[in-house]
């Protein structure tokens, strides 16, 4: 009996990088398989997207290197792409490519339809953020890599979006690394958790299994450390005791007992660096108003040229209340959030505000941060202290409850990460005094350390909040009403995120069931009829009924339908693996869109399942 060691794809040994005196990670080493599936995670400025850099060979070390397998190809998709004005298959084609040209035409084609895109020649420039990020992934799957890099692949995506990239990656036979802060996204792609962070003995961790698993390791980690904190300070101060006693003479053993006592010392101070735990200190400032009725919106109506948005939109905002605007790209959440903040104007209906209302907005786009001046300047433009709850703070001590350190106060904005960059601006924000938070995807970039803390500073915050984010954990915790915008310009209304996430799957009449039996709130704010109770009305929006003669047929014959499916997908597979198929580039396109419909239709038929399943139970 023996087992075969599998080789890396690429190691990194012993690498070290710094910019200036900040130093990202000093000394960190590790390997990915050919079957690792890995989440990349860390603090803001830990360096993560340096680190992708380095592994892709588009930044170097300070110190350590990176060796890999003999012809190994990586992809790369980065942070924020921009695009030329060129078709979007040219874009593909545009690289540093190897191969028949029509074969690599028919590649481009492939991997576009695989993305989802349904015109090969339209504008690259012009494409939302969130097609952006699908067509660097594309570029990046041109030369067929054996690894794939991803930085913050889901910011700017949609939940649609998410969901086909959690699907996407899992179904890809490629070894990748996700640079992401999404909780619920990291627990679905993973196999192996690798954290950055200088809380460990080399500034790096290593978790084989999800993000669940992940947590469960590193709280066990952390626990272990403190013990051995408390363990050596009880042993330091029993030698500082035995050092400050008097001896006539050092004989050979106490002069080695005296150099193990200053390493148990220098252990001791090692120890504790590891385990101080700095949190951004963030608390949204309220106004001291009573009033119960802050907004009142009613049927509001808003249409984009020709094309309606949205219409009937009755929303009552009071303080407590936190509500979040879902939907996918292009529904016009951005434009609900500015109508209800006075920056829009609605085409039709009424919104009255109260007297004197303070209103706070966050704008997901982040230009107006200046790259060239200082973190100083950014943070305290007009002097050396800011005014926060009428107390006049230095901007070194306002700096600290944003994890900036005086040191690297004077520089630019340029050299900082994405997350640092919302780090200052939502230290501008929370200066401001508030009755209404309007926030616009605020946790992009965001370490989960931070998003953890903004989580709890908004349900704390006793005004109201109005949120789009794609971050589904932030969602789920912070949201006590959900409105769900639709590309017919129809809206509902639900008692929390998960609920809206499940509608997605459901048809027209299971919907409209959902709402008569109440899982629907009926606007923001208002009550709920009956005595049902919070969770009550939170739980999974299913209708009991009897099946009929039809549905009980459909759902006897469910489990053979779906087995034939996914024989008929296997099949496809092995189709596209076939040598002979492969040489045959429009024989594999055309596989490829049946292989694409068989699996579309095989969630479908479990949805299906699913639901009438629970429509018999």
């Amino acid at each position: 009996m023996y087992s075969l060691t599998m080789s890396p794809l690429i190691s990194a040994h012993n690498l070290s990088k710094s910019y200036g005196t900040q130093r990202l990670f000093k000394g960190i080493s590790f390997s990915i398989n050919s079957n690792d599936r890995i989440g990349l995670l860390g603090p803001n400025g830990a360096g993560k997207s340096t680190l992708l850099k380095i592994l892709m060979g588009m930044d170097s070390s300070d110190d350590g290197h990176v060796s890999q397998k003999q012809g190994l190809r990586i992809g790369y998709a980065c942070q924020e792409p921009e695009f030329p004005p060129i078709p979007l298959e040219e874009l593909l084609l545009n690289q540093d490519l190897h191969g028949d040209p029509i074969e690599l035409r028919t590649r481009a084609q492939i991997i576009l339809s695989k993305m989802q895109f349904e015109d090969d020649v339209q504008d690259a420039s012009l494409l939302s953020g969130g097609w952006k990020k699908r067509l660097d992934i594309a570029r990046a799957l041109m030369n067929q890599p054996d690894l794939l890099l991803l930085d913050e692949p889901t910011n700017h995506l949609d939940l649609e979006g998410i969901l086909w990239l959690e699907k996407f990656l899992l179904r890809e036979k490629i070894a990748y690394v996700a640079v992401s802060h999404d909780r619920y996204f990291l627990e679905n792609i993973s196999n192996k958790i690798i954290e950055l962070n200088k809380c460990y003995p080399k500034g790096i961790f290593i978790s084989d299994g999800g993000m669940s698993v992940y947590m469960e390791h590193k709280d066990a980690f952390l626990e272990a450390q403190a013990q051995q904190e408390r363990g050596l300070a009880s042993n330091v101060r029993d030698e500082i005791a035995w050092l400050r006693k008097s001896a006539p003479a050092r004989t050979t053993k106490s002069r080695s007992r005296i150099q193990r006592a200053y390493e148990l010392i220098g252990e001791l101070s090692e120890v504790k660096q590891r385990n101080k735990t700095v949190k951004v200190d963030i608390d949204f400032v309220a106004s001291e108003r009573e009033t119960r009725r802050l907004v009142v919106a009613k049927n509001i109506y808003k249409s984009f040229g020709d094309k309606p948005l949205f219409k009937d939109i009755d929303i009552t905002l009071s303080p407590g209340t936190r509500l979040g605007i879902v939907g996918k790209n292009g529904t016009g959440k951005t434009t609900l959030l500015r109508i209800l903040a006075g920056q829009v104007k609605q085409d039709k209906g009424t919104i009255k505000y109260a007297d004197d209302l303070q209103i706070v907005y966050f704008d997901q786009h982040r230009a107006h941060l200046a790259p060239n001046i200082s973190i100083r300047e950014a943070l305290s433009p007009h002097s050396d202290t800011v005014n926060y709850r009428g107390q006049e703070i230095h901007v070194n001590g306002w700096a600290k409850k944003f994890l900036f350190t005086p040191d690297r106060l004077s520089l630019p904005i340029s050299c900082l990460s994405g997350g640092e960059r919302a780090r200052i601006l939502i230290a501008k924000l929370i200066l401001q005094p508030a009755d209404l938070l309007f926030l616009d995807e605020p946790t992009n970039d965001l370490d989960i350390q931070t998003l953890e803390v903004i989580e709890e500073s908004l349900m704390e915050f006793p005004g109201a909040v109005v949120l789009i984010s794609h971050d589904r954990c932030l969602m789920d915790r912070v949201c006590t009403k959900i409105i769900g915008l639709g590309t017919d310009h129809e809206h509902h209304f639900f008692a929390d995120y998960s609920q809206w996430e499940k509608s997605l799957s459901v048809n027209p009449v299971k919907k409209e069931a959902m709402v008569a039996a109440g899982t629907t709130a009926p606007s923001a704010g208002s009550k709920t009829n009956g005595s049902s109770s919070p969770s009550e009305q939170k739980s999974a929006a299913i209708v009991s009924k009897k099946l009929s003669y039809k549905e009980q047929k459909e759902l006897d014959g469910m489990e053979t339908a779906i087995f034939a499916c996914d024989n008929e997908i296997q099949s496809l597979k092995n189709q596209l693996e076939n040598p002979s198929n492969a040489a045959d580039p429009q024989k594999s396109l055309e596989v490829y869109h049946l292989l694409a419909s068989a699996e579309t239709r095989l969630e479908k038929l479990y949805e299906r399942w699913e639901y009438l399943e629970k429509l018999s139970s």
